[in-house]
């Protein structure tokens, strides 16, 4: 499923958090937990990879993470804001240093003019740091490879957390 170029950036990564004594953990929505799937992928993940949220629906969301309602009512599920509330409360919720966490529309169908399939946010949570959030739009190449895009960027997040 992961190719041996993402692969490869993954081992890099953990060996890096682990000379770091870095902890990692996730919340997913839209990658229905591909990103810790690519994580524990790799033999000795454990020693960095502290937990996985996959929070599919808005209520896994405020219950888990503690994303409010109103900010899944007013923003949406897919939002720069549920992203930064998903993250923050990974950090609430685990003993990770670093949370990345995905939501947005991989389609097929789901899609709109506001939120296009393809749209995709991440939120990145370091202990002691602002929270920041990113946006891409993978455009509609597809379900399986808009999920496979967005935990390819979630890598690249971990590796800025790491700088």
């Amino acid at each position: 499923m992961f190719d041996e170029e993402l692969i490869d950036a993954t081992v890099r990564l953990l060996m890096e958090a682990r000379i770091n004594q870095v902890k990692f953990a996730t919340a997913e929505s839209c990658t229905g937990g591909l990103l810790a799937g690519l994580l524990t992928e790799i033999p000795g993940s454990s020693d960095v990879f502290e937990r996985g949220f996959v929070t599919y629906s808005n209520l896994a969301k405020h219950e888990l993470l503690g994303v409010p309602t109103d900010t899944l009512s007013f923003h949406g599920a897919v939002s720069p804001q549920t992203a930064n509330a998903m993250a923050n409360g990974v950090l609430k919720n685990s003993a990770a240093d670093v949370a990345v966490s995905v939501t947005g529309v991989a389609g097929p169908g789901g899609g709109s003019a506001e939120k296009p399939v393809g749209l995709v946010y991440f939120g990145l949570a370091r202990k002691g740091s602002l929270t920041r959030t990113f946006e891409q739009n993978f455009g509609d190449i597809g379900r399986d490879k808009i999920r496979l895009s967005a935990v390819n960027y979630a890598i690249g997040l971990f590796f800025k957390a790491m700088q």
